[in-house]
């Protein structure tokens, strides 16, 4: 099956699929059971060989971060050369003990790597509030440096919390001064929300980048795609992205050229392809919803998160309901009260309301209108009033299995 496989996506024509766990030049991966979780894989290790290697980052806005974010943030964001990640705990709220430990995960996984301490990222995913055991986690960094390998099929694995299992993708580009490989390795399923995503992400590329040029394309891939999608509109504290370039490849991508452009297109191919399967994962999903948002700029976000985020909206959206009453309701709730509602809404490309009245729809209408949501892809399009603005946001649906995951999911960290 093929990665780009949503029809929200499509793949650039100068983009090939490898092995999805493949690494590019010049980077090892490793992940190993260390005791964190009751069962699997739970400390993971991405490192790059090449001493030139930049790299770029992006967190959680967050107020409440978690140590790894802190202890993240104050490293060398520019140069890193390796992450660092567990899950089974996101070492959130545990204070002073927990910041030590997030210090000594960046310092254990440096000496042994023979690197600065700031070169090293941390990432940590889990239950928030409980102890992260640092003499655990220590010895999965130990054993993560020396497993190292040429893929990173373990490493996806050993960042996996509550996802249905690993989400990763390798690419190779065709560049005009040559052919380069990126690849990325992402968890999430709950905890969404639109606003730097909830998630885990690292991606690796051997193009030869300045920290500038990578630093920008994953600023503004990441808009388009991890802050594009919500499971259930809660942004996490633990939110960490991380881009590095070794340069191994040997081509050199300069700014404002044919190069950043063909690369930039597939970075953002890669980065909207896998936040379509964090909201795809959505902790017993079924189907994925798109709302698109046309009409005043300050007001177009606001109203595609409202959507996006109603449970009434999800609800329908899982049973396959086409009860745009709902959605009408999520759009009224941040319009100015008391000024004419003026909406046009369009489920599935089908006219449903046109200037805030619904629109006549016999027997045979909304026996269409009920067929063309009972798939696995919804496309809800608003305009409202105003001009210059226009905004999307991919999100889930509201599944009974969600409740019953979520309402045991501490007693399932083990």
């Amino acid at each position: 099956m093929s990665f780009f496989d949503s029809r929200w996506v499509d793949r650039p024509a100068h983009v090939e699929e490898l092995e999805p766990a493949r690494l590019p030049l010049g980077f090892r991966a490793a992940g190993v059971a260390a005791g964190i979780k009751p069962r699997g894989l739970d400390v993971g290790m991405v490192v790059s060989e090449e001493p030139g290697t930049v790299s770029a980052a992006r967190f959680t806005t967050n107020a409440r971060v978690g140590a790894p974010v802190v202890v993240s943030r104050g490293a060398r964001l520019d140069g890193l050369r390796a992450a660092v990640a567990n899950s089974g705990c996101s070492n959130v709220g545990d204070g002073r003990r927990g910041h030590e430990t997030a210090l000594a995960m960046q310092a254990r996984a440096a000496e042994l790597l023979g690197v600065e301490p700031a070169a090293v990222g941390v990432a940590s995913t889990g239950a928030i509030g409980l102890e992260l055991p640092r003499a655990t986690v220590l010895e999965g960094v130990a054993a993560a440096c020396q497993g190292l390998g040429g893929d990173a099929d373990s490493f996806s694995r050993a960042i996996l919390t509550s996802d249905a299992g690993p989400k990763r993708c390798a690419l190779e580009v065709e560049l005009p001064s040559g052919t380069v490989r990126l690849a990325a390795q992402a968890k999430g399923a709950g905890m969404i929300s639109p606003r730097f995503a909830t998630l885990l992400c690292f991606v690796e590329t051997d193009a030869q980048l300045s920290t500038e040029t990578l630093d920008l394309l994953l600023g503004v891939c990441v808009k388009r795609s991890l802050d594009r999608i919500s499971v259930d509109g809660q942004l996490s504290t633990s939110d960490t992205v991380f881009a590095f370039a070794s340069g191994a490849s040997g081509v050199l991508v300069e700014p404002q050229t044919p190069d950043e452009l063909r690369f930039g297109e597939a970075l953002d191919a890669l980065l909207r392809q896998l936040a379509l399967e964090i909201v795809r994962d959505g902790e017993g999903s079924k189907r994925v919803g798109r709302v698109v948002v046309r009409g005043a700029a300050d007001v177009v976000e606001p109203v595609a998160r409202a959507v996006a985020d109603s449970p009434l909206v999800k609800a329908a959206l899982h049973g396959a309901d086409p009860n745009f009453g709902r959605i009408l309701q999520a759009v009224g709730q941040v319009l100015p009260a008391g000024e004419p509602f003026v909406v046009d809404l369009e489920i599935q490309g089908l006219p449903v309301v046109s200037a805030g009245d619904a629109l006549g729809l016999d027997a045979a209408r909304l026996g269409e209108l009920e067929e063309a949501v009972a798939t696995d892809e919804v496309d809800i399009d608003i305009t409202i009033p105003g001009e210059g603005g226009e905004t999307e946001v991919f999100f889930s649906d509201l599944s009974e299995a969600y409740a019953a995951f979520n309402s045991t999911y501490v007693k399932g960290q083990g």
